[in-house]
């Protein structure tokens, strides 16, 4: 059994091909992300990678599109997507394959 805190992995991000991770592994990534009401993420697409966001507790807005608890978003590669979090937010993200320098941010 391996044991790790998610508070020691980077932004929430504790399986993919990058450290610190609890497992290595270059097919997908997944995180838990905690976000507090008025954070927002930059307007951001993947090239390579589809992105699986599931909405675990709070709201959100993600193209446009308000999203909440118990809402489940798939991003193909290209679609951008920014994240504003209208309230105090969890979520689960899943990004398939694990890939390094895929995400490229949207200048407005």
């Amino acid at each position: 059994m391996k044991l790790a805190k998610l508070s020691d992995m980077t932004g929430g991000w504790f399986v993919g091909d990058f450290d610190p991770v609890i497992a290595h592994t270059k097919e997908f990534e997944t995180a838990i992300k905690h976000y507090k009401k008025g954070q927002n993420e930059a307007k951001h697409y993947h090239v390579r990678g589809t992105e699986i966001t599931v909405i675990v507790k709070g709201r959100a807005r993600m193209m446009d599109t308000e999203v909440s608890s118990g809402d489940i978003v798939l991003l193909e590669p290209g679609e951008a997507t920014g994240f504003e979090v209208l309230e105090d937010t969890i979520t689960c993200v899943v990004k398939f394959p694990s890939l390094t320098n895929d995400k490229f941010i949207v200048e407005s």
